[in-house]
């Protein structure tokens, strides 16, 4: 294969890869719009949905870079709503413990679910040795992004000059 073909292929990956993210955005946009939330609240939801059960006010300030207060005012959009719910801790009576109510799981699960069902049947074309390929890309792309997250973040939490 000659260099040219490489870098045209390279190329349009990376073309390919920002179509997906477009997408993917677009995507996340429109569920937003259709649960009547902001894009933090419905990442909010994805980490009491997808990544954990339920997650103490403090928790998510920390997975959603907020602060307390920030996550006070998003928790009590979302429980207007009928999104989420806070209880007293079993363990610790002083905690707070937030969950996502079974009525926002379906209504969540009743868009992501024919998603996931399209993607499966997609990613049974591949064989053994591509998902492998394709698991090395996404872990990489993702290392990649997380790093340049942390250099941008640093650069925004750099202090300027008064001037």
């Amino acid at each position: 294969m000659a260099k040219g073909s490489r870098d045209a292929l390279i190329a349009q990956l990376g073309d390919e890869v920002r179509a997906t993210q477009s997408a993917v955005d677009a995507l996340d946009e429109a569920v937003a719009e259709y649960l009547r939330v902001n894009r933090t609240d419905l990442r909010c939801l994805e980490i009491l949905l997808i990544e954990s059960e339920s997650a103490t006010p403090g928790q998510l300030a920390n997975r959603l870079g907020l602060t307390t207060g920030s996550v006070t005012a998003m928790l009590d959009r979302l429980a207007r709503l009928g999104y989420v719910t806070r209880t007293p801790d079993a363990v610790d009576r002083r905690k707070i413990v937030v969950t996502a109510t079974p009525e926002v799981a379906d209504r969540v699960r009743g868009i992501y679910g024919p998603i996931a069902e399209s993607g499966a049947r997609e990613l049974g074309r591949y064989t053994i040795e591509q998902l492998h390929l394709l698991i090395d890309f996404h872990q990489r792309a993702r290392a990649l992004q997380q790093s340049h997250l942390t250099r941008v973040r640093a650069l925004r939490d750099r202090k300027t000059p008064q001037g």
